[in-house]
């Protein structure tokens, strides 16, 4: 694929990539590299567009922070009326101090502790998604320790096998750890309804992510709106119907979204989704991440050296598997593209776009054809603003890279690349008197 073939964020105009009015490369400039840009414009219309999809749908949002934590980024969509998927403590801390609620926050995740379940409860929270009997009896103590009701929904593993394109990112059938089964779910409400400090106010589930076919979500509210009408007949007085998040979006440049690797058709899902909740008469709550910032984020990054190996040749950037590890850990497929175009006599090359990182699988790319850069050059990483910089790391005790945001004709630093000192943060060396001197 040649430069300028995507649409949307981050167009090309006069041969270079831009973010909103701004040149990508003189972001760079500005900043240094490995750096994130997020367009926060996009962020907004991707999330307009889904309000927009379900319209007629008594619908709540609950953004994933997980995809994108970035204070900014969770700014924004508080301004929009969104709330909050969060699975930590850390992730409570970040979308409250982004202005979204804490009544329009949600919490998930197979392990809280009871220290993340009393924040959250002080906080007040919505609602916890409820994954065992376990969690249940944990909840139950904090909230009776603390003289508080806790406001609660079973996460319902509804057994369907969602066709993602990676096994790590399936997580509604019955042999991966999260949610129990319908009839364990039934068993937990009813034990629920015996203490006062539990609060049943909906049913929950979540089959995965990156699922770009409507075809799972009906076969998973099929088991839900069981577990709905046997609530109901017990008497259980319910709020909402959770269905998750996990839209899929295209990371290839020409996908149409009934094409393999396209987007989740939202207009469809809706037509299939809603009629359904609104016959349960409840409210929707969606958990999306990926779908409102993927694609409005990209990850710059500097190419080092082109190196020939044999028959091979890969292309150093500054930029790995510590600021980006989906290809290496999911095989994850990122469009990549110079952000400025130049002439091309000699057509593609094939080659693999590798990072700094000390391992065979840091790479960004591999097999790809690219019109061969030269040291220097400046390569964009498209649709990264999904778990590229959240699930960045300090391996090989690298720093973590900035991050900045465009909005109409401003840009801003929203993270300041982490120093030296920011390393060893927080680190001791004790025991001085017990070391040997050197002879």
């Amino acid at each position: 694929m040649g430069p300028g073939v995507l649409t949307g964020p981050f167009p090309r105009r006069d041969g270079v990539l831009h973010g909103g009015s701004h040149r990508l490369d003189a972001l760079a400039e500005e900043f240094g590299t490995p750096l994130y840009v997020y367009d926060l414009d996009a962020v907004e219309g991707a999330y307009r567009r889904l309000l927009d999809a379900f319209a007629g749908v008594p619908l709540d949002v609950a953004y994933s922070v997980k995809a994108n934590g970035a204070l900014a980024v969770l700014h924004r969509l508080a301004s929009l009326g969104a709330g909050a998927d969060i699975v930590s403590e850390g992730e409570l801390f970040r979308a409250l101090r982004a202005g979204i609620p804490a009544h329009r926050i949600v919490f998930a995740g197979v392990a809280k502790s009871e220290a993340e379940m009393e924040a959250a409860l002080r906080a007040g929270i919505r609602a916890f998604n409820v994954e065992s009997a376990g969690e249940l009896e944990r909840l139950d103590g904090v909230a009776e320790r603390l003289g508080v009701v806790a406001p609660f929904a079973v996460r319902v593993n509804p057994d369907v096998l969602s066709p993602t394109p990676h096994e790590y990112t399936r997580t509604g059938h019955a042999s991966t750890k999260f949610g129990v089964g319908p009839d364990e779910a039934l068993e937990l409400y009813a034990r629920a309804r015996a203490r006062p400090t539990l609060k049943a106010v909906g049913v929950d589930a979540h089959i995965g992510s990156q699922i770009r076919e409507v075809e799972p979500f009906v076969q998973a509210l099929a088991r839900l709106e069981t577990v709905v009408h046997g609530l109901r007949a017990q008497g259980e007085a319910l709020e909402f119907l959770d269905m998750g998040g996990g839209f899929g979006v295209a990371y290839e440049p020409g996908v149409e979204p009934s094409d393999h690797g396209g987007t989740l058709d939202l207009r469809t899902l809706a037509r299939e989704l809603g009629p359904r909740v609104r016959a349960l008469g409840l409210r929707l709550i969606l958990e999306p991440g990926r779908s409102i910032v993927g694609e409005a984020g990209v990850m710059l990054t500097r190419v080092e050296i082109v190196k020939r190996s044999g028959d091979k040749v890969f292309v150093v950037v500054d930029g790995g598997m510590t600021e980006l590890i989906r290809p290496s850990h999911y095989g994850g497929y990122h469009h990549i593209e110079p952000v400025v175009a130049r002439p091309d006599p000699q057509g593609p090359v094939v080659v693999d776009v590798v990072g700094p990182i000390c391992e065979t699988g840091d790479f960004l790319a591999r097999d790809r054809a690219l019109a061969l850069p030269r040291p220097g050059d400046l390569l964009a990483v498209r649709t990264a603003g999904a778990y590229g910089f959240t699930m960045a790391s300090n391996y090989n005790a690298r720093r973590r890279p900035a991050e900045a945001a465009v909005s109409g004709d401003r840009v801003e630093l929203i993270r300041a690349r982490e120093s030296l000192d920011d390393l060893i943060r927080g680190e001791r060396m004790p025991f001085d008197d017990l070391a040997t001197p050197p002879s």
